[in-house]
């Protein structure tokens, strides 16, 4: 029985060791590197793509990387899922240094469906990958940050290193978090007679709501939203830009615990102007109000979400 007992003993302590070791490894090594693939890819910037391009990256840009103090995609600290770590965005102007003004149209399209840049290094989950959203949208947003506008004429602004926690460098070095695959077919748009198709389209391909509205992101399955944990159910932790800790909101169609009893014309005040139904208080940031969206495309949005599975998830709102 003590013999046992000693080689129990000796086994945990293997154990912890190798644990310790392992830690110890993760801490130091950080993110791993990659190879990334050169793209010999030229985006024409034709007037519809340009106008298309303002408006998807006022949605999916400037969220993260418009500085109120420079007016311009110069990056900012984002503070809204603290989980990740120290989280800076970075500057996607024109400056040849500073931003992004030396990379190709291929650099950029890399990055935005892989995450890595130019140079191997692997941007994880804090830096959103649009892994499904249609060829002709990436051009545009490729094209917009070309275009000159205020946003992203050249800016010498650097923002701190990034320090991600343990956490992320854990999951990044298990191959839970890792480059995306670039596609190896043309990804079309989406058909915008069909209001469901094209509902799903934006709601998990374009916009990725799913993302911040399903459980967790360390859970989200981007190739296959559908698989993530709590599927628009809400419930991710967030903070906002007051500090203040939040869970996002249950969106599936449950009537009691999500929108289910919200109208068509409910949805689109929340959408687009952040008008709660029912007097509840106002949605708050990082939710912000989607004005660039069209109605048809916020009644596209809400015929998809009639079609996802309700999930019964209470989300009590933190005040």
């Amino acid at each position: 029985m003590k013999k046992a007992i000693r080689y129990l003993a000796l086994l945990l302590g293997i154990v912890l060791v190798a644990a310790g070791g392992f830690a110890a490894f993760v801490a130091l090594r950080g993110i791993p590197s990659y190879k990334a693939q050169k793209l010999d890819l030229h985006v024409d910037a034709t007037p519809t793509r340009l106008e298309r391009g303002q408006k998807l990256a006022s949605m999916l840009c400037a969220s993260c990387h418009l500085d109120p103090n420079t007016g311009k995609l110069t990056g900012r600290q984002m503070e809204e899922a603290p989980q990740f770590g120290a989280i800076y965005s970075k500057n996607i102007t024109a400056h040849k240094t500073a931003g992004i003004g030396s990379w190709s149209d291929g650099d950029l399209i890399y990055l935005l469906r892989t995450g890595l840049k130019p140079d191997g290094t692997y941007l994880p989950p804090y830096m959103a990958k649009l892994v499904n959203i249609s060829d002709e949208d990436l051009y545009s947003i490729v094209a917009f940050l070309r275009s000159g506008h205020p946003w992203v004429q050249p800016d010498n602004t650097r923002q701190p290193d990034t320090k991600p926690s343990f956490l992320t460098k854990f999951l990044c070095n298990i191959g839970a978090m890792k480059p995306f695959p670039f596609p190896t077919r043309p990804i079309p748009g989406p058909d915008t007679t069909n209001p469901v198709q094209w509902g799903k389209y934006i709601a998990t391909a374009q916009l990725e709501c799913f993302s911040c509205h399903s459980k967790d992101f360390s859970t989200n399955d981007y190739f296959t939203p559908e698989k993530s944990k709590g599927f628009f159910g809400g419930g991710n932790e967030m903070v906002g830009m007051d500090g203040h800790k939040l869970k996002t909101l249950n969106i599936t169609m449950d009537a009691e615990t999500g929108i289910g009893t919200w109208s068509e014309a409910s949805f689109i005040n929340a959408v687009k102007y952040g008008q709660v139904p029912n007097g509840q208080p106002a949605l708050r940031l990082p939710m912000m109000p989607y004005t660039n969206l069209t109605d048809a495309e916020v009644k596209a949005i809400y015929a998809y979400l009639k079609t996802v599975p309700p999930v019964k998830n209470k989300v009590e709102r933190s005040e």
